[in-house]
């Protein structure tokens, strides 16, 4: 066992160990109630998942592209239909 000064810096480096470590494990509930808490927050919000949102902007580029190949072809039997009658 250390005695006088040595005994002192004994103590105060195995304090400060355990202080490190009681730290450690407060950061580490913080960030889990802040975790849990976030995601309560963000599931009030009603917010999209992105999965979700993938799958909507996937559809919708779909619709672009038939409405895109719908309008030709009108077009074109507009254009047929003026030369019959025309």
């Amino acid at each position: 066992m250390s005695t006088g000064p040595n005994r002192i810096l004994d103590e105060f480096a195995k304090l400060m160990t355990d202080a490190a470590g009681a730290a450690q494990g407060v950061r580490r509930e913080v960030e889990t109630a802040f975790k849990g808490q976030a995601e309560r927050v963000l599931n009030s919000m009603d917010l999209v998942q992105r999965e979700e949102f993938e799958a909507a902007r996937d559809m919708a580029a779909k619709a672009r592209e038939e409405n895109t190949r719908l309008a030709a072809r009108i077009e074109a039997l507009e254009a047929k239909l003026a030369e019959l009658t025309g």
